[in-house]
């Protein structure tokens, strides 16, 4: 490690590294000197990842066997883990009528119980060293877009979690904290708008005639989140302060998209929040028809 960087002889594990905030977080981590276990899914993410402090593992936490390998590597390591952080994720975007059952299991797999599990599994090595439980939420943890169902419903049940464990662990000095990104610019709002693409073709004509324009306006939306979003960094940034305070606060926003949605979602009423987005909604698909990406505003977005 380079001799300008502190080393603080500590432990993080974070999910999810391959790309986007996982990758960043990672790195952010590494250069803050401590020794990050990246898990990512292939051996070329892998090989793109490792640098000074960070060891990147194949992990697929829907796998126990590979979750089991995580928790043996840190078992078998004399530092201790300064914090776990959950970052795994994926979006699958459909109305609640079309989108098929077996891909909301999927979505709640990766984005809930996966998270679940990795938390079971290394709580103990965290309680030992009085660590710090992250969970990448998002601002869709706390406001659900149409056809986000699935993916909010993980969310927002990620969020309930979070609140169950820190309120169980405290007395055990372990930290749980929720990171609430909005528009980051990330890979997966384009690994979403293929998954939507993909299932709109077995949508019935009948499905595709309710829900074509919406489809329509939140993929010119998702569209724009690689444009108007922070970066990965930004991000990134937020989750290290949380590793590194002796006192996080239990939930940070990324974005002021996300700020400002979140507080207005506590001001206003259901029905008032519901006009406001679906007119986000028509304005961004009216631009998306005349507008390059670029200029196409995207508010309240998660990431």
């Amino acid at each position: 490690m380079n001799s300008s960087i502190p080393n603080r002889n500590e432990l993080v594990v974070v999910t999810g590294a391959s790309t986007g905030i996982g990758a960043a977080t990672a790195k952010e981590l590494a250069r803050r000197g401590f020794h990050v276990l990246a898990g990512v899914r292939r051996e070329a993410d892998a090989d793109a990842l490792v640098a000074d402090g960070i060891e990147a593992l194949i992990l697929d936490i829907t796998v126990d066997s590979h979750i089991a390998a995580i928790a043996e590597r840190v078992a078998r390591d004399p530092r201790p883990v300064r914090a776990l952080i959950n970052n795994a994720g994926i979006a699958v975007n459909a109305p609640v009528e079309a989108l098929p059952i077996a891909q909301w299991r999927k979505q709640f797999e990766v984005n809930l119980f996966g998270h679940i599990a990795m938390t079971q599994a290394l709580l103990p090595a965290l309680i030992s060293s009085s660590g710090t439980v992250i969970n990448i939420s998002s601002v869709g943890g706390k406001v659900v877009l149409p056809t986000y169902g699935a993916y909010a419903g993980s969310k927002f049940a990620l969020e309930a979690a979070s609140d169950a464990l820190r309120r169980e662990v405290a007395g055990l000095g372990i930290k749980v904290v929720v990171i609430e990104p909005g528009a980051v610019k990330t890979k997966m709002p384009e690994r979403g708008i293929a998954t939507s693409e993909g299932l709109q073709a077995d949508m019935t004509s009948d499905q595709l005639a309710r829900y074509g324009d919406l489809i329509e306006a939140v993929t010119a939306q998702a569209r724009s989140f690689t444009e108007v979003g922070v970066p990965a960094e930004h991000a990134a940034t937020v989750i290290a302060k949380a590793v590194t305070s002796s006192r996080p606060k239990t939930r940070y926003t990324v974005g002021r998209d996300a700020a400002i949605l979140v507080r207005v979602s506590r001001l206003v009423s259901d029905r008032a929040l519901d006009g406001i987005l679906r007119a986000n909604l028509r304005s961004i698909a009216r631009k998306a028809r005349t507008t390059p990406p670029s200029r196409v505003a995207a508010v309240g977005v998660p990431r």
